[in-house]
């Protein structure tokens, strides 16, 4: 998935409130890493924006951001600068992480993993990740589950306007893929040089992976030890639900 113009609109369209959570999430999970946090280097995956890599900077980790859109990196090193910390963002493919180093952590969010409808991009996802975690690496992600897919996105409707914009967004159950939903993006932004309103349009893909496809993946890479969880962590998993979380190591 590349963002375009869709950018510019992520961050007044997103809940901020999400990147604490994820950020505990990760605060949590590194207590039994035996390194003080400006010691441990932290891999953010579709990074986005930078929000978190950067609010994980901020509590002293070493952090670097890896995206593929350069649209959203480009609004990340502005955001880096704003915040007066120092976050390398690098544009790159996750499914090799090309020109990437070793981390301690890496972390992938948002249910960015999803947008992978192809199987083997997944399985490639996750050697790429295990290929670039140190020893005793950790790896943290999410992904919406076969329930969000199937039960609550198809119908899903949002829209929001403000002064000098309007985006509307759509989901319906997709053809293309298992376990799959297809977003229908619409937003309009006031140009006023035109004094008119610009129109844009994206279509976004994702689909979803039953869990024990997920954990054979994982060990097919050559992760050890999975533990999934709900609720950012805070809740024991749960088949029927939207979001599963994943702490998976290379030990």
């Amino acid at each position: 998935m590349i963002y375009t113009e869709f950018a510019k609109f992520y961050d007044d369209l997103f809940d901020v409130t999400l990147y604490d959570r994820w950020a505990h999430f990760v605060e949590i999970q590194t207590k039994g890493i035996q390194k003080d946090r400006s010691e441990l280097k932290i891999l953010d995956l579709a990074c986005g924006t930078g929000r978190l890599a950067i609010k994980l900077a901020q509590m002293g980790f070493q952090v670097t951001g890896a995206d593929l859109s350069e649209d959203m990196l480009t609004i990340a090193e502005q955001r880096s600068r704003q915040a007066k910390v120092d976050v390398p963002f690098i544009q790159t493919d996750m499914r090799t992480m090309d020109g990437l180093n070793q981390y301690d952590l890496i972390t992938c969010f948002d249910d960015s993993l999803n947008y992978l409808i192809d199987p083997d991009d997944l399985g490639a996802t996750f050697e790429a990740v295990h290929d670039h975690l140190s020893v005793n690496g950790q790896f943290l992600f999410d992904m919406i589950s076969p329930y969000q897919v199937t039960e609550v996105y198809p119908g899903y409707m949002y829209n929001y306007r403000s002064e000098d914009a309007a985006f509307m967004w759509t989901s319906y159950e997709g053809d293309f893929a298992p376990m799959s939903v297809e977003h229908e993006l619409n937003f309009f932004q006031y140009n006023e040089q035109k004094d008119a309103y610009d129109a844009y349009n994206e279509i976004h893909r994702e689909r979803a992976y039953d869990e024990m496809t997920i954990r054979k993946m994982l060990s097919a890479a050559g992760f050890m030890t999975t533990l999934t969880s709900t609720d950012f962590g805070d809740k024991p998993f749960i088949r029927d639900t939207k979001r599963w979380f994943f702490n998976t190591s290379t030990n």
